[in-house]
């Protein structure tokens, strides 16, 4: 029996790992569960699951889960500390880190100090801090192993392969709602287009990074991470039917592809299961319906996005914390409509540019580098 700690359980990934649970009671039990601020969805897991602890990330939420559950035995936490202490509980075997954002990088950090296998779906802990965060878990000789569809794909190919024989990673993306839209009609896209995405079902946040390509880019830095590859051994593709995950090629020419239908049930459950794959039921791709494949490569005129997260990521030291942290405040203007989709990538940029860049050598660079980058989008928002 594996426990777990959930980051972000209300979320979309943390909710497709309730459900591998649902499914394999006797392989799975949940010991802390954190959220955000769904505090129903929360009250109804805790229902559900049992865990010894809840969190919440405002005390107001937090005060009305307890009223709400009673005499619940979990103990219900707010706030950073709350986040930590889900990370590192000491009944947890295995820490799935969904939360979304920045938010992610403490409590990941946490859990890798106190020897915690990590399930990773927080792609932004390794966009800030990668270097940091892998050395970490090498340090303490626990497995990072990746949630997202595009890493796990890499992951598997990779297994049981020597790294020296490896030329590039392809990474694949389905190009978003606005593959096909011409520049001029851009400027016009509303946060409704944005968030119907034609492949996946994600959050908001999420949604609009995959629709500005930023999504794929924060993937590209992370890969370089994960797998101890070079930026300049990474590549994007588009692949609009989002049957291969992702590729590796090798130095004599062949490359490895994973396939599989596009859905996060079995990225999920390989990381929580591995070296286990586990009987989940998912349909196959129906190739023939399909008919074919197709790729087409990144439009980075009309997603600068994508381009912009490969500097950040040559560049190292803070640069891709404040290209996170940008994105996030961009993302968020965008969504409650204080700036435009164009104005995203127009923001990053000018905080990329007028960034002084530290070495990342530890949490506190990266932290600064994040609020700096906050602050820096939140006054040129002001500005106009």
């Amino acid at each position: 029996m594996k426990r777990l700690s959930i980051l972000g359980s209300t979320g979309s990934i943390g909710k497709n790992v309730c459900e591998v649970v649902r499914r394999f009671p006797e392989r799975f039990s949940v010991t802390a569960l954190a959220a955000g601020r769904n505090v129903d969805l929360l009250a109804a897991q805790i229902r559900e699951f049992a865990p010894a602890l809840a969190v919440l990330k405002e005390k107001e939420d937090a005060d009305r889960l307890r009223e709400m559950l009673g005499s619940t035995k979990a103990k219900i936490l707010w706030g950073p500390e709350g986040y930590e202490a889900a990370a590192v509980h000491p009944d947890a075997d295995m820490v799935a880190s969904s939360i979304v954002g920045a938010a992610g990088l403490l409590p990941t950090m946490a859990a890798l100090k106190a020897k915690k296998p990590v399930a990773l779906a927080n792609k932004e802990t390794l966009v800030m801090a990668g270097e940091l965060v892998m050395a970490e878990a090498a340090r303490q000789g626990v497995p990072m192993l990746p949630v997202d569809s595009e890493h796990s794909a890499i992951f598997q190919c990779l297994e049981g392969r020597d790294p020296a024989t490896v030329s590039h990673l392809i990474l694949t993306a389905s190009g978003g709602p606005f593959r096909t839209w011409p520049a001029e009609k851009m400027a016009g896209i509303t946060p409704e287009d944005a968030l119907n995405h034609p492949t996946w079902a994600m959050g908001a946040k999420i949604s609009i990074d995959s629709a500005t390509l930023m999504n794929k880019g924060l993937e590209v830095i992370e890969a370089r991470w994960l797998f101890d590859m070079s930026m300049d051994r990474i590549q994007v593709l588009v692949h609009p039917q989002s049957i291969i995950h992702s590729m590796v090629a090798f130095h004599d020419g062949a490359i490895l592809a994973q396939l599989g239908a596009p859905e996060m049930m079995g990225p999920i459950a390989y990381a929580l299961g591995y070296p286990d794959r586990l009987p989940l039921g998912v349909p196959l791709p129906d190739f023939p319906e399909l008919g074919s494949l197709t790729f087409e490569k990144p439009d980075l005129s009309r997603f600068p996005c994508l381009s912009l997260a490969f500097e950040a990521g040559a560049r190292g030291k803070t640069y891709p914390a404040v290209l996170n942290a940008a994105n996030e405040a961009a993302v968020d203007a965008f969504l409650s409509r204080r700036a435009g989709f164009s104005r995203i990538p127009e923001l990053i940029r000018d905080a990329l540019e007028a960034h002084c860049p530290e070495p990342a050598q530890g949490l506190e660079e990266i932290l600064a580098a994040d609020r700096w980058a906050r602050a820096f989008v939140a006054g040129s928002l002001d500005r106009g």
